[in-house]
């Protein structure tokens, strides 16, 4: 194995080229998950002894305490695959660098996988390890709003609209950046991270709890005047809140997580040609771990290699509920 050679510069691919010579096959990237995953050196999952011998014929290493094998796969989102591992970086890379993402067809026929079906499940692993669970929150000034995602919603009027069955309400909360331009030298405003989710009934006390997953207590909240938002939602932050005349007006006073919602729309109609409403979640967590590595996309790649080597494997009937 090139072992040491990873340890002593582990780094990510900037270009595509770069990634096609850094993992010609599958020795290569075991290399390069074995020092993401352990990057001072093997550590037993069982009982958390160092050291290992690497034991070729199987891929995995033997603890030299207590003699457990342990594969490199095992705990990531590629754990029991039948796909070869660099057919799932190669799916890693083009996933997670590529701006408009890929669809499970596109993927299917750029990896010659066989199965519409593997590629299917190779991508939703994938959207499963975008998701990282220690990620900070939000913070400062921070713009929350809804919109409804689907398709057409004939006989529904407003917030009635959620209704209908093929209708999905989101919130979204974006950080407000203020920077200082360059050439102007006055100050301007630019969106920063981003958080997404599906709500069932918009109520206050729903809000309240997406916002205390995702928004940092006493940041600064920008809101319209939708009725949910109450006095004890918003206790935690200090709620700036801007009554709508019109709905039209609602870009104008939002405009961070309204262009962010017209950027959503899009993908999900532009790649992806409209999402089901039960997976709605898994894309919008894609949607948001581009957003929030938009202008760092090659490191994105590293990103969602280094989340998928700490997430649980996710079998298809559990994607399929």
């Amino acid at each position: 194995m090139g072992y040491v050679r990873y340890m002593e510069n582990l780094t990510y691919p900037k270009t595509i080229l770069e990634f096609a010579s850094s993992f010609p096959d599958d020795d290569s990237c075991l290399d390069y998950l074995i020092c993401s995953r352990w990057p001072d050196g093997f550590v037993c999952p069982r009982c958390s002894g160092s050291g290992g011998w690497w034991l070729k014929k199987h891929k995995r290493f033997e603890c030299t305490s207590c003699h457990r094998h342990t594969s490199p796969l095992a705990g990531t989102v590629m754990h029991r695959s039948h796909l070869p591992v660099h057919k799932w970086f190669w799916a890693a890379y083009l996933v997670s660098t590529l701006t408009p993402g890929m669809s499970a067809l596109q993927l299917q026929r750029q990896l010659g996988i066989s199965q519409y079906k593997s590629a299917w499940h190779l991508l939703h692993r994938l959207r499963k390890a975008m998701v990282n669970g220690s990620r900070h929150p939000l913070v400062g000034l921070v713009e929350v709003d809804e919109t409804y995602i689907g398709g057409p919603a004939k006989g529904y009027r407003g917030r009635g609209v959620r209704k209908a069955p093929n209708k999905s309400l989101v919130i979204g909360a974006i950080e407000v950046e203020v920077y200082q331009d360059k050439k102007s030298k006055k100050l301007k405003e630019r969106a920063g991270r981003i958080r997404l989710k599906i709500l069932q009934d918009a109520s206050g006390a729903e809000i309240e709890d997406f916002l205390l997953a995702n928004v940092r207590p006493a940041s600064s909240i920008k809101s319209d005047g939708w009725a949910s938002y109450t006095k004890k939602t918003m206790e935690a932050y200090d709620h700036i809140k801007q009554p709508q005349q019109k709905p039209e007006k609602a870009k104008k006073m939002l405009p961070h997580i309204h262009s962010a919602f017209g950027n959503l729309q899009t993908w999900l109609i532009g790649t992806h040609h409209g999402v089901d409403p039960k997976y709605l979640q898994k894309y919008l967590e894609e949607f948001t771990f581009r957003a929030n590595r938009r202008l760092h996309p090659m490191a994105a790649f590293r990103s969602v290699l280094g989340i998928a080597g700490a997430s649980i494997p996710l079998p298809l009937k559990m994607l399929t509920l």
